[in-house]
């Protein structure tokens, strides 16, 4: 468990409450964006003030009531949203680009995000997100009857646009400068493939999805003879273990300090992971063998529907790290 950076932020997560925006550290605000309708209750954005204008990371769901919470948030640290001039995000899950294009027509803002997260590119080489998921259910090799229900529940709650455009799609690391403020954008796979965590050298990390105070990470779906999301996040947590970070500011849950120690502990538990898959392995397991015998919060046959399809897409990534088939 980490040490949070911001008490309020941490107790109000653990009270199933969403916090009020705060300041991380000078010129920098946590901005707590509430979720409607969702279980994660809300996924926080980052305000950065720059001698080049605003910098905001990530820009939660698309939807009214984000936008209008947004906006009332800014205001409320002094600012305006006309002001920003650049938006960072870190990967194309809805809950992280809704409002970005809405952002970019009031403010001018330039929307950066990792080539390989752009929608357009990603169509083009892994097509629509409900395509992979459907993909990888079927190397699953779970029975058609479970593929099918999981998938049609999936499209009831997954389905969204994937239309964004991009004004910068980087295809690795780069480097902004904002007046006397520079962050770098470093590309960390492992939860998607074309995730970027950005290190303010100041020393904060924004980190997505990619680690966060308190459990795992999950895993980007497999759907292509070559991806390995398992050794892609060891590899990411690496890199942020070696930053020198001192704050990681987290999509969820809440900023904490032990940077560095909460990269290596979480590489671990990943490990161990991999480890038990690997022992599990016999000539001929699939991943939904393998997902029925893993231990996971409760039993497997007590996991709600969404939580079962989430750990077996789950062990088909161990299981690619693990022996190197996407059976």
């Amino acid at each position: 468990m980490s040490i949070p950076a911001t008490d309020a932020h941490a107790a109000s997560y653990r009270a199933r409450q969403v916090p009020a925006p705060a300041p991380v550290v000078d010129g920098v605000w946590a901005i707590p964006v509430p979720l409607s309708g969702s279980a994660l209750r809300y996924v926080t954005v980052y305000l950065i003030d720059t001698g080049d204008g605003l910098v905001l990371v990530d820009a939660g769901y698309d939807h009214p009531s984000c936008w209008t919470s947004f906006q009332q948030s800014v205001t409320a640290t002094g600012h305006r949203v006309e002001a920003v001039s650049t938006v960072l995000l870190t990967h194309n899950h809805p809950d992280h680009v809704g409002f970005a294009a809405r952002l970019r027509d009031v403010s001018g803002a330039r929307i950066v995000m990792g080539r390989a997260d752009d929608f357009a590119t990603m169509h083009r080489t892994r097509g629509p997100f409900l395509t992979q998921l459907r993909t990888a259910l079927d190397l699953t090799g779970a029975p058609s009857d479970v593929v099918d229900a999981m998938y049609a529940d999936a499209v009831a709650v997954a389905a969204h646009d994937e239309s964004l455009r991009l004004d910068v799609a980087l295809a690795g690391d780069a480097e902004f400068r904002f007046g006397d403020v520079t962050i770098h954008a470093l590309h960390t796979p492992g939860h998607t493939y074309g995730h970027l965590v950005y290190f303010d050298t100041r020393g904060l990390v924004f980190t997505g999805d990619t680690m966060m105070a308190e459990g795992p990470t999950q895993l980007a779906i497999v759907s292509r003879p070559e991806d390995d999301p398992a050794g892609d996040l060891f590899r990411s947590l690496d890199r942020i273990r070696d930053l020198g970070a001192t704050i990681a500011c987290p999509a969820h849950q809440f900023p904490y300090p032990d940077v560095a120690a909460r990269a290596t502990q979480l590489r671990a538990f990943h490990q161990a992971e991999v480890q038990a898959v690997r022992e599990l392995t016999h000539d001929g397991a699939t991943a939904w063998d393998l997902a029925r015998r893993m231990t996971w919060k409760k039993p497997w046959d007590e996991l709600g529907r969404g939580t079962r399809r989430f750990s077996l897409v789950h062990t088909l990534a161990l299981l690619r790290n693990a022996t190197h088939t996407g059976r």
